[in-house]
Protein backbone atom coordinates (compact mmCIF):
# COMPACT_ATOMS: atom_id res chain seq x y z
CA UNK A 1 0.00 0.00 0.00
CA UNK A 2 2.84 2.57 0.50
CA UNK A 3 4.32 1.66 -2.29
CA UNK A 4 0.83 2.67 -4.54
CA UNK A 5 1.19 5.68 -2.27
CA UNK A 6 4.89 6.65 -2.91
CA UNK A 7 4.71 5.84 -6.67
CA UNK A 8 2.79 9.14 -7.59
CA UNK A 9 4.76 11.46 -5.39
CA UNK A 10 7.56 10.12 -7.22
CA UNK A 11 6.36 10.55 -10.70
CA UNK A 12 5.22 14.21 -9.67
CA UNK A 13 8.41 15.04 -8.04
CA UNK A 14 10.71 14.41 -10.84
CA UNK A 15 8.20 16.05 -13.09
CA UNK A 16 8.49 19.08 -10.75
CA UNK A 17 11.89 19.81 -12.20
CA UNK A 18 10.42 19.65 -15.37
CA UNK A 19 8.53 22.42 -17.48
CA UNK A 20 7.30 23.80 -20.95
CA UNK A 21 10.28 25.53 -23.36
CA UNK A 22 10.61 28.74 -21.93
CA UNK A 23 9.01 30.62 -25.66
CA UNK A 24 6.07 28.33 -25.40
CA UNK A 25 5.57 29.20 -21.92
CA UNK A 26 5.63 32.63 -22.19
CA UNK A 27 2.87 32.48 -25.38
CA UNK A 28 0.93 30.75 -22.96
CA UNK A 29 0.82 33.15 -20.38
CA UNK A 30 -0.09 36.11 -23.55
CA UNK A 31 -3.03 33.28 -23.81
CA UNK A 32 -5.06 32.80 -27.25
CA UNK A 33 -4.91 28.93 -27.01
CA UNK A 34 -6.52 25.70 -26.90
CA UNK A 35 -4.98 23.46 -24.42
CA UNK A 36 -6.82 19.62 -25.56
CA UNK A 37 -5.69 17.33 -22.71
CA UNK A 38 -6.55 13.77 -22.69
CA UNK A 39 -8.08 12.49 -19.90
CA UNK A 40 -5.62 11.38 -16.83
CA UNK A 41 -4.97 7.67 -16.10
CA UNK A 42 -7.79 5.75 -16.31
CA UNK A 43 -8.68 2.31 -15.20
CA UNK A 44 -8.69 -0.07 -18.37
CA UNK A 45 -10.48 -3.14 -16.37
CA UNK A 46 -13.30 -0.81 -16.73
CA UNK A 47 -15.72 -0.10 -20.19
CA UNK A 48 -18.49 2.25 -20.99
CA UNK A 49 -20.37 -0.63 -22.93
CA UNK A 50 -23.39 -1.15 -19.97
CA UNK A 51 -23.84 2.98 -19.20
CA UNK A 52 -27.13 4.16 -18.87
CA UNK A 53 -26.16 7.86 -19.37
CA UNK A 54 -22.83 10.28 -18.93
CA UNK A 55 -23.92 10.32 -15.24
CA UNK A 56 -23.73 7.04 -14.57
CA UNK A 57 -20.33 6.85 -13.48
CA UNK A 58 -20.29 3.36 -11.74
CA UNK A 59 -20.85 1.83 -15.49
CA UNK A 60 -17.75 3.83 -17.04
CA UNK A 61 -14.10 3.36 -17.58
CA UNK A 62 -12.97 5.86 -14.35
CA UNK A 63 -9.56 7.56 -13.11
CA UNK A 64 -7.49 5.28 -10.69
CA UNK A 65 -6.49 7.30 -7.68
CA UNK A 66 -3.42 7.89 -9.66
CA UNK A 67 -5.22 9.78 -12.45
CA UNK A 68 -6.36 11.85 -9.82
CA UNK A 69 -3.26 12.58 -8.26
CA UNK A 70 -2.23 12.86 -12.02
CA UNK A 71 -5.14 15.72 -13.09
CA UNK A 72 -4.19 17.57 -9.11
CA UNK A 73 -0.76 17.78 -9.82
CA UNK A 74 -1.13 19.22 -13.48
CA UNK A 75 -3.63 21.87 -12.27
CA UNK A 76 -0.92 23.09 -9.90
CA UNK A 77 1.32 22.87 -12.23
CA UNK A 78 -0.66 25.38 -14.74
CA UNK A 79 -0.93 27.82 -12.04
CA UNK A 80 3.14 27.70 -11.00
CA UNK A 81 3.49 28.44 -14.56
CA UNK A 82 1.24 31.43 -14.31
CA UNK A 83 -0.59 30.11 -17.45
CA UNK A 84 -3.84 32.01 -17.82
CA UNK A 85 -7.27 29.82 -18.20
CA UNK A 86 -10.60 30.55 -19.26
CA UNK A 87 -13.31 28.45 -20.55
CA UNK A 88 -12.97 24.83 -19.26
CA UNK A 89 -15.35 22.04 -21.78
CA UNK A 90 -14.85 19.01 -21.32
CA UNK A 91 -16.65 15.51 -22.70
CA UNK A 92 -19.70 14.06 -20.69
CA UNK A 93 -18.29 11.26 -19.85
CA UNK A 94 -17.50 11.34 -15.81
CA UNK A 95 -13.36 10.57 -16.67
CA UNK A 96 -13.01 13.42 -18.42
CA UNK A 97 -15.67 15.67 -16.30
CA UNK A 98 -13.34 14.77 -13.05
CA UNK A 99 -10.25 15.42 -14.95
CA UNK A 100 -10.75 18.95 -15.50
CA UNK A 101 -12.59 19.42 -12.17
CA UNK A 102 -9.57 18.25 -10.56
CA UNK A 103 -7.17 20.29 -12.41
CA UNK A 104 -8.70 23.31 -12.78
CA UNK A 105 -11.43 23.58 -10.13
CA UNK A 106 -14.18 24.03 -13.48
CA UNK A 107 -15.92 22.46 -16.37
CA UNK A 108 -18.76 22.81 -18.59
CA UNK A 109 -20.11 19.18 -19.94
CA UNK A 110 -20.48 19.03 -23.85
CA UNK A 111 -20.65 16.62 -26.50
CA UNK A 112 -19.11 19.12 -28.73
CA UNK A 113 -15.57 18.05 -28.25
CA UNK A 114 -15.93 14.22 -28.31
CA UNK A 115 -17.75 13.72 -31.49
CA UNK A 116 -20.76 11.87 -32.56
CA UNK A 117 -23.38 10.85 -32.89
CA UNK A 118 -22.40 10.10 -36.14
CA UNK A 119 -20.67 7.04 -37.44
CA UNK A 120 -16.27 6.75 -37.27
CA UNK A 121 -15.69 7.35 -40.78
CA UNK A 122 -18.16 10.20 -41.29
CA UNK A 123 -16.34 13.53 -41.65
CA UNK A 124 -18.92 15.41 -40.03
CA UNK A 125 -18.68 13.57 -36.66
CA UNK A 126 -15.70 15.93 -35.46
CA UNK A 127 -17.05 19.31 -37.40
CA UNK A 128 -18.28 20.64 -33.90
CA UNK A 129 -14.47 20.24 -32.23
CA UNK A 130 -12.42 21.01 -35.48
CA UNK A 131 -14.59 24.58 -35.05
CA UNK A 132 -13.70 24.98 -31.55
CA UNK A 133 -9.82 24.13 -32.07
CA UNK A 134 -9.72 26.59 -35.02
CA UNK A 135 -11.82 29.31 -33.67
CA UNK A 136 -10.15 32.48 -31.92
CA UNK A 137 -9.55 32.40 -28.28
CA UNK A 138 -9.23 35.79 -26.33
CA UNK A 139 -5.77 37.25 -24.89
CA UNK A 140 -5.16 36.62 -22.00
CA UNK A 141 -6.89 33.42 -21.38
CA UNK A 142 -6.83 29.95 -22.49
CA UNK A 143 -9.31 27.30 -23.69
CA UNK A 144 -9.13 24.00 -22.33
CA UNK A 145 -10.97 20.68 -23.65
CA UNK A 146 -11.23 17.82 -21.51
CA UNK A 147 -11.65 15.03 -23.75
CA UNK A 148 -10.70 11.64 -25.31
CA UNK A 149 -7.70 10.80 -27.63
CA UNK A 150 -10.00 9.57 -30.37
CA UNK A 151 -11.53 12.97 -31.56
CA UNK A 152 -8.41 14.59 -30.74
CA UNK A 153 -6.33 11.86 -33.66
CA UNK A 154 -8.94 11.93 -35.98
CA UNK A 155 -8.21 16.06 -36.57
CA UNK A 156 -4.88 16.31 -35.74
CA UNK A 157 -3.82 12.75 -36.89
CA UNK A 158 -1.31 10.24 -34.74
CA UNK A 159 -0.23 9.63 -32.75
CA UNK A 160 -2.63 9.26 -30.01
CA UNK A 161 -2.22 11.82 -27.04
CA UNK A 162 -1.74 9.39 -24.16
CA UNK A 163 -3.23 9.93 -20.77
CA UNK A 164 -2.78 13.13 -19.09
CA UNK A 165 -1.12 14.46 -22.34
CA UNK A 166 -1.71 18.00 -23.33
CA UNK A 167 -1.79 19.65 -27.07
CA UNK A 168 -1.15 22.81 -27.41
CA UNK A 169 -3.09 24.32 -29.78
CA UNK A 170 -2.86 27.47 -32.28
CA UNK A 171 -6.21 28.33 -33.79
CA UNK A 172 -6.04 29.81 -37.31
CA UNK A 173 -9.38 30.57 -38.19
CA UNK A 174 -11.91 28.61 -41.25
CA UNK A 175 -11.37 25.08 -39.85
CA UNK A 176 -7.55 25.25 -39.64
CA UNK A 177 -5.45 24.61 -36.75
CA UNK A 178 -1.87 24.22 -35.73
CA UNK A 179 -0.47 21.66 -32.74
CA UNK A 180 2.12 23.38 -31.10
CA UNK A 181 3.67 21.65 -28.72
CA UNK A 182 2.66 18.61 -27.18
CA UNK A 183 3.29 18.51 -23.23
CA UNK A 184 3.40 14.86 -21.15
CA UNK A 185 2.38 14.41 -17.64
CA UNK A 186 6.27 14.35 -17.15
CA UNK A 187 6.72 17.61 -19.27
CA UNK A 188 5.52 20.50 -16.46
Amino acid sequence: MRLALLLPMLLFASAAAAEPDAKLLAELRQGGYVLFLRHTSTDFSQNDSRMTGFEDCANQRNLTDQGRAEARALGEHVKRLKIPIGEVLASPFCRTMETARLAFGKARATGEVRGGPLSADDPARYAPLRELLSSRVPENENLVIASHGNPFRALAGPPYLAEGEMAVVRPEGGGRFSVVARIPLTGW
